[in-house]
């Protein structure tokens, strides 16, 4: 009885979700849904501008997609191995097994999956999540409570306050600065999707310089883990290191590729800004239909008692006064009919 109270009995906590998990997951079905939703508006836009439309909308939502994405993933550095190593404390036990590490912005993923999966008469697959909080140690504390595999213990005692590695504060700020970057650059993709559609195509491309600038600070952010003295992860015969994973470079890529696109719009901006309002079908002709529009109203009610005594030479002749107020009057008709078909309200019969 006294045990029961004080050693705790192997069991397996409930696991995190790793690479996709609930926020991941959401992000990329609220991306695809709105993909879905421009498409499905793309048989409506017609001639050449669909393809270009298109193009501009898949890649818009990619950047976004991303950004918001690598927030919430556990694979900006990673490392793996394999090796035999005991299970647990207190056991003899041996495994064969791979160990993964998997490091985020917000914690770490510690896998464990046996070769085969069922050895010593268990199922030897586990997924631990520590994140960055002041309760590392307490989840650390949780951990050994709970009777984890050595593994997964040895790998998360490396990032405890009291670890001689002094992974905790670095990693946990480092974490914190290139989050908030991050978000900083889905703020500047935002502002840059409003000014594409209005006639400020230039600020549009300003602002996707610096969505790429803040995904670059982001990612400045998370190498200072590098300046870390070097610290080797060894279990049993083998051993690995930290090194940067998919999600850091696919950050990496979409701030070069955000740069590009900005640097090509400010470019193409200052050379041909009428073709550049064209392609975004932004601020194209609106000067010319209020001009014409306001022609057409103010020529659209006339008096004709202040045509009287109007005379007009044509071709060196004089013409009687009766002849020239009717070619002015039918010529006057003719614009108002004209102008009324196109303002939609009247038309001609």
């Amino acid at each position: 009885m006294i045990f029961s109270t004080i050693l705790y009995p192997f069991y397996h906590g409930q696991r995190t979700p790793f690479i996709f998990g609930l926020n991941l997951l959401t992000v990329i079905l609220v991306f695809l849904v709105f993909a879905i939703i421009f498409l499905l508006i793309l048989p409506g836009i017609r001639g050449k501008s669909r393809l270009f439309w298109m193009c501009r909308v898949l890649v818009s939502l990619f950047i976004g997609a991303v950004i918001v994405a690598v927030n919430f993933t556990s694979d900006w550095a990673a490392a793996s191995m394999k090796t035999n190593t005991t299970y647990k404390s207190f056991s003899s036990g041996f495994v064969n097994a791979e160990i993964g590490l998997h490091v985020g912005l917000s914690g770490i993923n510690v896998t464990l999956t046996g070769n085969p999966v069922t050895q010593l008469n268990e199922t030897i697959d586990y997924n631990e999540m520590f994140e960055w909080t002041d309760s590392l140690d307490e989840d650390y504390t949780e951990a050994l409570e709970r009777g984890l595999p050595n593994p997964i213990l040895y790998i998360a005692e490396k990032f405890t306050t009291g670890s001689p590695c002094g992974f905790n504060f670095q990693y946990l700020y480092s974490g914190k600065y290139a989050s908030a970057t991050m978000w900083t650059a889905f703020c500047c993709w935002l502002v840059a999707n409003i000014l594409f559609s209005m006639p400020v195509i230039l600020y549009a491309g300003c602002m996707m310089v610096a969505t790429a600038a803040f995904i670059f600070f982001s990612l400045a952010s998370f190498s200072t883990i590098q300046n870390l003295p070097l610290c080797v992860f060894a279990i049993g015969t083998a051993y690995f290191e930290i090194e940067y994973s998919s999600s850091f470079w696919l950050a990496l890529a979409t701030g070069v590729l955000c740069a590009l696109i900005g640097i090509l719009v400010i470019m193409l901006d200052c050379l041909i800004p009428e073709k550049m309002k064209g392609a975004f079908s932004v601020g194209v002709d609106d000067d010319d239909d209020d001009d014409e529009d306001y022609t057409c109203l103010a020529e659209g009610y006339l008096n004709s008692n202040f045509l009287e005594g109007v005379t007009t030479t044509f071709a060196g002749n004089k013409m009687t006064e009766d002849t020239s107020e009717k070619i002015t009057l039918q010529s006057y008709k003719v614009k108002e009919k004209t102008c009324m078909l196109k303002l939609g309200l009247a038309t001609i019969t």
